[in-house]
């Protein structure tokens, strides 16, 4: 049976591939790309074959691609390095085709995309889950530091392996190999050997090429945040043919890349995690030809001519003729003092499956009443000794779906405390304890060592600067939801009102748990993200009417 991760490409696709490619012969045994390589190409077998080495003992050799097998991942689409080296055997004829070539290809020929994208994807998975290697992190299990940049890579599947300096002889080995200490942790290894001590996010991001350079042009839209909705545009809008940057401040998924399973989302009957949900939008956006960036954090926004120009992080200065906030909201803290210190150390807001170790055998908290919470409760439940929901309310089912709360009544393992809260946080350099607080006043401490925070939804707007009007909360108001005083009065909204997705500015667009009146829902942000495609199109058939017509552009400052 053939391995679907291996496909032989039928001959026509190889015939389609060959208008975007070259052919090479290669009459000595070549490295055809290395490990760590930063924009490497694609090739196609045509006679010969290559073998991928295993990068922790390139003796062993994990498959060899023969006549018309293919090599390459889903990182090819983005600006990520190779994870492995790949070598042609002597005699060799190859089709070398450059990954902004096969991003073409993909983009033209339907049959080609589903056969290469289905391979790439499973080879991802097969990668993330089935071997060891990748960027190396030397650091401790309790450092704040080294978990931020764990959660970082295990939400961009960036393949990476973490020494515990606490726990394994290899971390400490290593310190002392390069003469370094604890004070230099975290320590990242990249795959060409290179050494970055107590590196910042960003640069995590550029060592491994999520972090993409584009164009320096006027793209037709630019979306801020890349959750469901940020992404469900990206998609349409970049298949649509418009041109389209997509920066986030973290990573592709927003709060549903923080849920473990998705199982009420239509078209997946057994389910889905948001983070694999949010991989496979991710890819498909730049199946399309989306530009998609991480991690950039707008900074500050302007309107010069007929564009808008966005600062963002890391320097970088993007220009759209329209733009579209979909950055989401993010769980509030808990009230509670010297929270921060626990963060990345005991006090998590999401449940994945790098925190799921961590849990085995203990006692887990879960704090908050909605479906990420119940989520969260059951997904911890199978690792750990006794998950306890936590909810200041006294009805498990006021704002969790009914599906959930009966799981949560039917597993043995979990405790609801209603009509309670969490009061303290006890422990030296992680989480040891908690203390409870019932609504009679009643007190207990418990040993809840890893505790789970989904409360509240505090808008990610504080980047915005007031140039759009929000509501009290600052979500965002669109349509019909802006007061008419709060409109920026121009020439298109003085012919129009806004559209029911456009903000208080022409061409501005809100979307997801950003705005007011949002349902927070998976489906509604995807269905919000992609209809306001539709009057994104309507705004710049505006735009270009008033350019022909001569009509200055208003100015933002």
């Amino acid at each position: 049976m053939n391995d679907p991760r291996f496909p032989q490409l039928p001959q026509s696709h190889v015939n389609i591939l060959k208008g975007y490619g070259n052919i090479e012969h290669y009459n000595e045994e070549t490295v055809v790309f290395d490990l760590g390589q930063l924009r490497y190409d694609f090739f196609v077998v045509l006679e010969g074959e290559i073998a991928i080495l295993n990068p922790n003992n390139e003796k062993k050799v994990i498959v060899v691609h023969g006549k018309n097998e293919f090599s390459g991942d889903s990182g090819m689409l983005s600006d990520r390095g190779a994870q492995f080296r790949a070598v042609a055997k002597a005699g060799s004829e190859l089709l070398k085709v450059s990954p902004y070539k096969l991003k073409e290809a993909i983009a033209k020929h339907s049959n080609l995309s589903d056969l290469l994208l289905n391979a790439f994807l499973q080879r991802q998975d097969t990668i993330l889950n089935e071997y060891v290697g990748g960027i190396k992190l030397v650091g401790s299990g309790n450092s704040k530091e080294a978990y931020a940049i764990r959660d970082f890579m295990d939400k961009n599947y960036i393949w990476y392996n973490f020494l515990d300096v606490d726990q394994t002889s290899e971390a400490n080995d290593l310190l002392k190999n390069f003469d370094l200490s604890e004070k230099d942790l975290p320590l990242m290894i990249c795959n060409g050997g290179q050494l970055h001590m107590k590196p910042s996010l960003d640069e995590v991001a550029r060592f491994s090429g999520v972090l993409m350079d584009f164009e320096d042009k006027i793209f037709d839209l630019l979306v801020i945040g890349a959750g469901p909705s940020g992404l469900a545009a990206s998609v349409y809008a970049a298949s649509e043919g418009l041109s389209v940057v997509t920066i986030d401040s973290n990573a592709p998924g927003g709060q549903a890349g923080k849920s473990s399973k998705i199982e009420n989302y239509l078209g997946f009957p057994t389910g889905i995690s948001g983070r694999d949900l949010a991989n496979r939008a991710y890819v498909q956006a730049q199946k399309f030809g989306c530009n998609i960036s991480i991690p950039h954090r707008a900074e500050k926004i302007e309107h010069t001519g007929n564009h808008f120009v966005l600062s963002a992080t890391n320097g970088k200065v993007i220009k759209a003729k329209s733009l579209m906030a979909a950055t989401g909201a993010n769980y509030r803290q808990l009230p509670i003092d010297a929270i921060q210190k626990y963060e990345g150390s005991g006090v998590y807001y999401s449940a994945t499956g790098m925190n799921a170790s961590a849990c085995k055998s203990e006692l887990v908290g879960v704090v908050g009443g909605g479906n990420s919470a119940g989520q969260a409760a059951l997904f911890l439940a199978d690792y750990a000794k006794e998950v306890h929901v936590v909810l200041r309310g006294g009805d498990l089912g006021a704002k969790m779906s009914d599906y959930l709360v009966q799981r949560i009544e039917a597993a043995p393992n979990i405790y609801v405390q209603l009509n309670a809260q969490v009061t303290e946080l006890k422990g030296d350099h992680h989480l040891e304890s908690l203390v409870l607080r019932k609504k009679d006043g009643q007190e207990t401490e418990m040993n809840i060592t890893n505790l789970f925070t989904f409360i509240g939804a505090k808008p990610c707007t504080e980047w915005l600067e007031g140039i759009v009007a929000t509501d009290e909360k600052g979500f965002v108001c669109t349509g019909p939801g802006i007061n008419e005083e709060d409109l920026y009065m121009c020439d298109i909204y003085s012919q129009r009102k806004p559209q029911s997705l456009e903000t208080s500015i022409p061409g501005f667009f809100a979307v997801g748990d950003v705005r007011k009146g949002s349902v927070k829902r998976v489906a509604s942000a995807v269905g919000e993200g992609s209809m306001a495609v539709s009057q994104v199109h309507r705004f710049l058939a505006d735009l270009r009417a008033r350019e022909s017509a001569g009509v200055k552009a208003w100015s933002i400052k």
